[in-house]
């Protein structure tokens, strides 16, 4: 408002003054003595009009000077001078005023861009772009690590990772929610796909969320299975006990009875010593099982395979699973380092090295086990242990990591069911698998 105020009063004393010079020089023109003053009014108003006209590019120099540095994005340019009189200064400020202004609103665009493109790259579950032509995108960083790096690739493409997967991709619409299994890792994982729609240059995109739920649904299902063992055991163990005493205090007072007399007497005391040690049996089985409902808590560090995993082989060499079994072991690269619970894994490790030594010794005239660590693509270790037994019938492959299911005569089904347990606290998987003739476990930590 001031560079009008002044502008335009500095305009109008020019052109004042211009009209003016005129007008005295047409009054005086037709007076031939007077030529001297009409020489000097002449070039009173040549100067006047080169004055108005200066001023006028220099405002339209201005003007254009502000709208090229607009064009050109360019918010570096200064218009203050000081000094400059008319108007111009605050010309001058009052572009660098908004040229300020701009530079503020793109920073804080800038901002709000950075803000926006971190939180979709830092958001946990993986988002995809579709096209409308059906070119897809990783758009964030756990997409990327599922899916590998952020280039274009077609619906087609990912089959790799399972037809349930390319299906939802195809189908799914803005709104719906679908679950599907996805074949990350070496393994098929149930996973939960969302989708919804933006509008970009006019045309229809698609942005599909997938997240893994594998872990969640492993770890309710254990935290059920756990709670129904903890009922059980408590139930068994209230109407175990007094019985387990009974039979106990029975046989104790048969076998003072039994003089070996009476075949009778001696009959019964045959059947009442079983009877107490099936059920002290029964009692212990129960009891093994009481420390499978409490769930351990993790202790995570990182540590180095190869001397973890020395110690562990060297127990199971002294134990009587281990006799007789050749234990090779095979690491990804040297110094290669984990991060999890030592023990807890390792107490696992130590219970497959001895269900695997027992298969093993019992079926081959040289048993051998063989385990091996590897990286995967996501940065996790996958484990792998097999021995050269009998293996597992494939339809067992899900029933053998269930609470007191067993393959083996004297056994109490806690050995699967607990390295499942552990393993699915690390956020991990545990799957039987066949390779060659060998049998054995893979665990995905």
């Amino acid at each position: 408002m001031a560079f009008r105020a002044r502008h335009a009063a500095s305009l109008a004393a020019l052109i004042l003054a211009l009209a003016a010079t005129l007008a005295v020089l047409i009054a005086i023109w037709p007076l031939p003595e007077l030529q001297a003053t009409k020489l000097a009014l002449l070039i009173g108003a040549a100067g006047i009009a080169a004055l108005l006209w200066q001023r006028t590019q220099r405002t339209n120099m201005a003007i254009a000077r502000f709208v090229a540095a607009l064009d050109h994005r360019d918010l570096t340019q200064g218009f203050a001078q000081r000094q400059q009189g008319a108007g111009f200064d605050e010309l001058g400020m009052a572009f660098d005023g908004v040229i300020s202004w701009l530079r503020q609103e793109r920073a804080n665009l800038a901002s709000q861009n950075h803000f926006a493109s971190a939180l979709v790259d830092e958001t946990p579950g993986a988002l995809l772009t579709i096209s409308p032509t059906g070119t897809v995108r990783p758009a964030n960083k756990a997409a990327r690590r599922l899916f590998g790096s952020g280039h274009e690739r077609d619906i087609a493409a990912f089959a790799r990772y399972g037809e349930g997967l390319v299906k939802a991709l195809e189908t799914i619409g803005p709104g719906q929610r679908r679950h599907c299994r996805v074949h990350l890792d070496g393994l098929d994982q149930r996973a939960m796909v969302a989708a919804a729609e933006v509008e970009q240059h006019g045309e229809t995109w698609r942005i599909v969320s997938i997240e893994v739920i594998q872990g969640e649904l492993d770890a309710a299902e254990v935290a059920a299975q756990t709670d129904l063992v903890r009922v059980l055991t408590h139930e068994i163990m209230n109407s175990m006990t007094p019985v387990t005493s009974l039979a106990e205090t029975a046989a104790a007072l048969v076998a003072q009875a039994d003089t070996g007399a009476d075949p009778g007497i001696a009959d019964a005391r045959v059947a009442v010593e079983a009877l107490a040690r099936r059920a002290a049996g029964i009692l212990h089985f129960v009891e093994s099982y009481r420390e499978f409902s409490r769930t351990p808590s993790l202790a995570i560090t990182t540590f180095d395979i190869e001397t973890w995993i020395a110690q562990f082989v060297q127990i199971f060499g002294a134990s009587p699973q281990g006799q007789g079994v050749t234990v090779s072991r095979k690491l990804a690269r040297p110094s290669q380092q984990m991060k999890a619970d030592a023990d807890l894994l390792g107490q696992v490790i130590l219970n497959l090295l001895k269900n695997g030594g027992e298969a093993a010794v019992g079926h081959a005239a040289e048993p051998r086990i063989a385990i091996t660590f590897a990286e995967t693509s996501t940065g996790r270790t996958r484990i792998t242990i097999l021995d050269n037994g009998p293996g597992v019938s494939p339809a067992l492959a899900e029933d053998i990591f269930l609470p007191f299911f067993t393959t083996k005569p004297a056994g109490t089904g806690v050995g699967l069911s607990f390295a499942r347990q552990v393993v699915l606290l690390h956020r991990g998987a545990i799957t039987m698998i066949r390779q060659g003739p060998d049998f054995g476990f893979e665990i995905l930590i």
